[in-house]
């Protein structure tokens, strides 16, 4: 029996998302419900040594969501979401990125201590219709659940939406010792939780649903299945837990006020385990629980929330008793050590809509707004500058993950030990992270409402090696994506230019 359980979210309630004035609830859907659509594991082209190789392809589709018409919707080697990557420690991967959508993408590894600007995929690195490019890296990270998605600026949001985003696991061997479910598709299981909503013949449209503080929409989408159920075999299920919608929080509860255990969050497995009956989510945070079902016999149902709306059904079917306990220490963190002097990095996070800033400032390609020395370890104060009750803010970092150390001052909340990239900020509080890039380059820091990141909460880093000459970067100016994105979507250049930020949200947002 474990020792404390937790029965709150942790999240101040006043700055929960439905609170805000443009908040779009979820409403269950009256359609039958359909099985749980577990992405398929990608199959590598092939492997030779500790070589692996794959083949990413961007495509514009339609999926059968809704009952009637197809769905027109983007994905990764296939029509929706992504088939599920799997990369192993120590492994040296072969990526060949193809695009065969009709505007310019990007492959950002959300998560993935990679080196930027190129590799990490952020919008530095544009893959133009038709075009195939080559990466390759070196897996040198924790056991976790990170993803793939879309990172065109001022775009992503608009093709996260269209359907851009996938489950990537990395495999160590220290987690592979531990007593935890991982039969993938039937005790291991990724859970995308997104919302959309349907217009005339079940199409998106992201332009009519605008919201420059995000884009929601009132029907939860699993795995890009609506109405969805799994079939439980097993008396354990590990869920794997992604916040790939634009806006939405996540708050997880289950029927009969269930207990789980959180094992891990978005970059490690956690130092222990963490009982709960509720679970809150911002935007782009990962968290890993396992379930027991053993009060449970064949032909019960038990149901998923978030708040008090259904998300996903768990249909009990027969299994065999396990007995065995989970590990209540999962994990070692050893933390990087802070030189003495080395200043603390403050980041502000600022206002909403359309007047959102870091440090006060919109986001430009070509600024450099702070540099770090690799193998550094340092300090950050992210704060929310918003009045109360505000809104949560998720800052995310590419190319590290950090360690969360406190929130104005106080301990971090009991599921936040582990290694993180994403950590949502309450209005008017400071959350101190312990950051050290591994690897030299130029990475993004940002909000991860994509909308707030579209709309300029976002800068840049430059993390170098002090004893060596610094690389040239070449990175994307505006002058190249106006000129891309007006030949892609027939639209004058003038008018992309006019009115700024603002206009990027509103340009030919349909596909």
């Amino acid at each position: 029996m474990a020792d404390k359980v937790y029965k709150d979210y942790f999240f101040d309630e006043p700055a929960y998302d439905y609170h805000d004035g443009g908040y779009v609830p979820l409403v269950e859907p009256d359609v039958p419900q359909s099985k749980l659509g577990v992405p398929p594991m990608l199959k590598p082209d092939k492997e030779e040594g500790n070589d692996v190789y794959y083949t990413i392809t961007a495509q514009a589709g339609e999926t059968q969501i809704m009952p009637g018409a197809k769905t027109k919707t983007w994905g990764y080697n296939g029509t929706l979401l992504g088939q599920t990557v799997l990369y192993k420690d120590g492994q040296h991967v072969h990526v060949t990125l193809k695009n065969e959508l009709p505007e310019l993408t990007t492959f950002h590894w959300h998560g993935l201590n990679v080196s930027g600007p190129i590799v990490d995929g952020g919008c530095h690195a544009p893959v133009y219709p038709g075009e195939t490019k080559h990466i390759d890296f070196t897996v040198n990270q924790h056991a976790a659940m990170t993803w793939l998605h879309a990172h065109p600026c001022p775009s992503t949001a608009e093709q996260v939406w269209h359907g851009l985003a996938g489950v990537v696991y990395i495999e160590d061997k220290h987690e592979a010792t531990l007593n935890l479910p991982r039969n993938y598709g039937v005790d291991d299981i990724p859970v995308v939780l997104q919302d959309r909503r349907f217009h005339e013949n079940n199409q998106w449209d992201y332009q009519a649903d605008y919201d420059p503080d995000g884009v929601a929409g009132p029907t939860a989408m699993i795995d890009g299945t609506v109405n969805a159920y799994f079939d439980v075999t097993t008396q354990r299920v590990r869920l794997r837990f992604l916040d790939g919608a634009n806006r939405r929080e996540w708050r997880l509860h289950f029927s009969d006020d269930l207990e789980f255990v959180q094992i891990a969050g978005d970059g490690s497995l956690l130092p222990d385990a963490v009982h709960m009956t509720k679970l809150m989510l911002t935007c782009a945070e990962r968290a890993e629980v396992v379930v027991d079902f053993s009060n449970y016999k064949a032909g019960d149902v038990v149901t998923l929330y978030t708040d008090d709306v259904p998300i996903l059904r768990f249909r009990i079917h027969d299994f065999a008793k396990n007995d065995t306990p989970l590990p209540e220490h999962l994990f070692d963190v050893h933390a990087p050590k802070v030189e003495p002097g080395t200043p603390v990095r403050k980041i502000v996070m600022s206002g909403m809509d359309e007047s959102v800033a870091i440090d006060g400032k919109k986001f430009a390609m070509q600024r450099i707004d702070a540099e770090q020395p690799v193998g550094q370890a340092q300090y950050w104060d992210v704060t929310n500058s918003n009045d109360k009750p505000g809104m949560v803010h998720p800052f995310h970092c590419h190319g590290t993950q950090f360690l969360v150390l406190s929130r104005n001052g106080k301990a971090p909340y009991p599921n936040e030990h582990g290694f993180k990239d994403t950590v949502g900020v309450n209005p008017g509080e400071t959350v101190r992270i312990l950051v050290r890039f591994d690897l030299p380059g130029v990475y993004m820091y940002h909000c991860h409402i994509i909308e707030h990141e579209d709309g300029g909460m976002m800068a840049q880093i430059e993390a170098y090696e002090a004893d060596k000459p610094r690389p040239k970067y070449k990175l994307m100016d505006m002058d190249t994506l106006m000129h891309a994105l007006s030949e892609e979507r027939g639209i004058p250049e003038s008018e992309l230019w006019m009115g700024g930020m603002e206009s990027y949200a509103k340009m030919g947002m349909k596909m």
